[in-house]
């Protein structure tokens, strides 16, 4: 196992805490009895998360209001990877934006926030996983080993029209995750990719997009299964995980499929979602 046992001293760092797949990680880890760290932009819902995880596994929860798309949100997200308790850390911050890159360019709001996308889905990421790699690391001298979660997509898998800064974002996560994965073996350290497809959180409405009202319930996840999956695959130390069927035969798709023949049929699916 790559995630140490549940104890005072095994906290796991999770960002992006504060609503959808981050919040349902927290429960998970509160629910196998790990104290978490909690990192996301809005404090007043990391303290209610923090009551709830506390009731469920006796463990305090540290809450941090902090913005990973600004210098002073990593830099106090940094510092807290380097406590010695902290033995993994989660990546779930992010966001989406929806529409032609032709007509987000000519807004000024939206280009600023697929700038914002890239900050935080890219480049915050990278930065804490470089920083929680160190860290764990230093530890792993002393027989402790450590895990990391990066929260990617199926999207990762195949050029998105409609959501091309998103999905390249994703490709980036998945990619960069499975690589340090490889460099990491035998250290004691592991970095497993998490990639879900449609899961009921405030995702979609955030993205401006309907697209949970439009296709069947089948295809779309549950956040509390997706964290289950998510942690237990960072519990064994794997290199990827993407929960569901469906799922795993639309990556299998994205990867086969000649992109001639699926990048039209994916922007005619996203237009029929309005993005």
């Amino acid at each position: 196992m790559s995630l140490p046992p549940p104890g005072p001293d095994a906290a796991v760092l999770v960002t992006g805490a504060s609503s959808g797949i981050g919040a349902a990680v927290a429960r998970v880890l509160a629910g196998r009895g790990h104290p978490t760290v909690l990192v996301a932009r809005r404090g007043d819902a990391l303290t209610e998360l923090a009551g709830e995880l506390r009731a469920v596994s006796g463990q305090a929860s540290e809450v941090h209001a902090a913005d990973l798309g600004t210098d002073a949100g990593l830099t106090l997200t940094r510092d807290l990877l380097d406590d010695d308790r902290v033995v993994g850390l989660v990546n779930a911050a992010g966001f989406g934006v929806t529409g032609r890159v032709a007509d987000l360019a000519g807004d000024a709001e939206r280009r600023a926030a697929l700038d914002g996308l890239v900050r935080l889905n890219v480049l915050a990421l990278h930065d804490l996983t470089v920083a929680a790699v160190g860290a764990l690391t230093r530890r792993v001298r002393e027989d402790r080993p450590g895990a990391i979660l990066n929260v990617s997509s199926i999207s990762a898998f195949q050029p998105l029209p409609g959501a091309a800064s998103y999905a390249a974002s994703k490709a980036f996560v998945q990619s960069f995750s499975e690589a340090v994965h490889a460099e990491l073996a035998g250290t004691g350290i592991t970095l497993t990719a998490l990639s879900p497809g449609l899961t009921r959180t405030g995702f979609a409405e955030a993205a401006g997009t309907d697209a949970f009202d439009r296709v069947p319930d089948l295809v779309v996840g549950e956040a509390a299964d997706v964290a289950e999956a998510g942690v237990a695959a960072m519990a064994r130390g794997d290199r990827s995980v993407t929960p569901g069927l469906v799922n795993q035969l639309s990556v299998a798709g994205g990867r086969l499929a000649p992109r001639t023949l699926l990048l039209p049929a994916l922007k005619r699916g996203m237009e029929a979602f309005g993005a």
